[in-house]
């Protein structure tokens, strides 16, 4: 039964596994976002409580 040889599926397998966790990552991590995140003032916001007029 050649379908049980795990010959030629292992090496598939093994190929396949390296190129998930070796090369996409790599890959993906190499590119940058074309809108970089500013950062925003650290002054604090003024919270005015409301005079209800009931």
């Amino acid at each position: 039964m050649p379908q049980l040889n795990p010959d030629p599926w292992f090496t598939i397998l093994m190929f396949s596994w390296s190129v998930f966790l070796i090369i996409i990552p790599a890959k993906i991590l190499n590119h940058t976002s074309p809108n970089e995140p500013t950062q925003t003032s650290a002054e604090e916001h003024k919270n005015d409580s409301w005079n209800w007029s009931w």
